[in-house]
């Protein structure tokens, strides 16, 4: 696996866990209600913390894939032959 496709899987495997991620803890009842905001937009959507969550997911799992294609137990040649 070159750098550069190393780094698009990873990118890919980031987002898809983050987009996953942002729903969960998330509290939508506003003690504070501004005006022109979006009711159901949540008041503290802990965002750090789902950012340091999904780099970790996400090195672990591009850590099992690369282990799979670097040994040769994750190879799109030997299926299609």
């Amino acid at each position: 696996m070159s750098i550069t496709g190393s780094i698009v899987i990873f990118v890919l495997i980031w987002w898809i866990i983050f987009f996953s991620l942002l729903p969960i803890d998330v509290n939508r009842n506003k003690k504070k209600i501004i005006e022109g905001e979006d009711p159901g937009s949540p008041e503290n959507p802990r965002i750090v913390k789902k950012f340091v969550y999904t780099t970790l997911l996400s090195s672990l799992f591009f850590l099992i894939i690369y282990y799979l294609v670097h040994y040769n137990y994750l190879n799109l040649r030997n299926f299609l032959m």
